[in-house]
């Protein structure tokens, strides 16, 4: 089973859920933005990835800056509770599979978490080549 924390209007989180697709998966996709965060989840999530929600923040495209998270000094806590408040401050895609939890970024990083590939050659939607003529990761 693999699942995906996905936001639809990001290009990196299309990508990576078109790979886990063209592998053959059938993915539960969670739209994080519209089903929200529970702590639980978010502290799950970040302990099974090796991520802390400074790691995990989205600081572009985000309100981040204007909540004043980008600063040193403010806590994890604090950043996981305005993460609860605004589901967009988490970086994505998150995908867990079998083999682990991570944050998918850039997108290939999702081919560590799979037993298949997509069939080869495979592109992203911009044109830049993930897996080559081969089948071989083009790092």
């Amino acid at each position: 089973m693999i699942v995906i924390h996905h936001n639809p209007d990001c290009g990196t989180s299309r990508n990576v859920l078109s790979i886990i697709e063209k592998a053959g998966y059938q993915p539960i996709i969670i739209d994080y933005q519209k089903e929200g965060w529970t702590r639980p989840q978010l502290q799950a999530l970040f302990a099974a990835a090796d991520l802390t929600p400074r790691s995990a923040l989205r600081t572009t495209k985000s309100p981040a800056k204007e909540l004043g998270l980008l600063d040193l000094t403010v806590s994890d806590e604090v950043i996981l509770e305005a993460m609860l408040k605004h589901p967009i401050l988490v970086n994505r895609p998150i995908v867990c599979s079998p083999k682990g939890v991570q944050l998918c970024r850039p997108s290939e990083a999702v081919l560590d978490l799979l037993e298949n590939w997509p069939k080869a050659p495979f592109y992203k939607e911009d044109g830049e080549m993930v897996i080559d003529v081969q089948g071989n990761r083009v790092r």
